[in-house]
């Protein structure tokens, strides 16, 4: 069975090193790192959870990338049959944001556009996303986004799913949103805003299977849920992450749609998919 990673980064130093990921090396017990990794590395583990194809995130914030949109199309480029990029820009600059959002997808061919809100305190109905919005519906891109609580040390009110989300979905209906990290504590307004908005979608990036609020679970059994899988790798691992799949009980129409079905559509990876 084909399965999509729809988060995941491939890390630069400076990302995984940074102070705001201290909580997470601890609950982790990660050791710090200290030299590049090569995306051979990524590769191996993606092959290790039976994953096919990892969507990697560029990373911008106020202080600057993370990990650049340049240093995606890189790693892609090293393996094109097996990773695909998502943009991300500085939301303080809105026309070189939307120039920048056009060249990654015309010229790298990069799948869609990721703004994380804690990075930069705003949350998702801030105007200073609206630009953006509008390209990705001229481009055809999904917007994917971060909600619920924050595991870095930042602030949560961002993630919350309602107002929001709400709001951004009811000012642009054609705009694909994939919600990435479950939303949780606020799991069933997320699920609320994804049932009443028809381009709304959640994906369970940062959460094993075990861990995956019941609440969800019971809405992914249906042949009509709006779930992708995720990783958030390196933070948790494809086989960490699929580990308990089958506790999970879903049919094999909704297991399909969750592993794979909906980002094929949703990010344009069938043909890719297939080889």
């Amino acid at each position: 069975m084909t399965v999509i990673d729809v988060w995941a980064q491939h890390p630069t130093l400076r990302f995984i090193q940074h102070e705001m990921f201290a909580s997470l090396r601890r609950w982790t017990g990660a050791e710090e790192l200290t030299e590049e990794l090569p995306v051979d590395l990524t590769i191996s583990m993606m092959d290790a959870g039976g994953v096919d194809i990892s969507l990697l995130s560029a990373w911008y914030g106020p202080e600057g990338a993370l990990i650049s949109n340049d240093e995606v199309a890189a790693f892609v480029a090293h393996a094109p049959d097996r990773l695909a990029g998502m943009a991300s820009v500085d939301l303080r600059k809105p026309m070189e944001a939307v120039r920048e959002l056009r060249r990654c997808v015309r010229e790298s061919g990069f799948k869609a556009l990721r703004v994380v809100p804690w990075l930069w305190g705003w949350p998702p109905d801030d105007r200073r996303y609206y630009p953006l919005y509008a390209e990705c519906v001229e481009l055809g891109i999904p917007f994917c986004t971060q909600v619920g609580h924050t595991g870095p040390l930042r602030t949560s009110e961002t993630g919350r799913p309602i107002p929001y989300l709400d709001t951004v979905a009811l000012d642009f209906p054609e705009l694909t949103i994939v919600a990435g990290h479950i939303g949780y504590p606020w799991t069933e307004e997320m699920i609320a805003v994804a049932r009443k908005h028809e381009n709304v979608y959640i994906d369970t990036s940062a959460y094993t299977s075990k861990r995956i609020p019941p609440e969800l679970v019971s809405y992914m059994r249906s042949d009509r849920h709006k779930v992708l899988f995720g990783t958030n790798y390196p933070m948790i691992t494809a086989d960490k992450a699929l580990a308990d799949l089958d506790q999970l009980e879903l049919g094999d129409t909704a297991k399909d749609l969750y592993l794979h079905g909906h980002a094929e559509r949703i990010f344009g990876l069938g043909r890719t998919a297939e080889k």
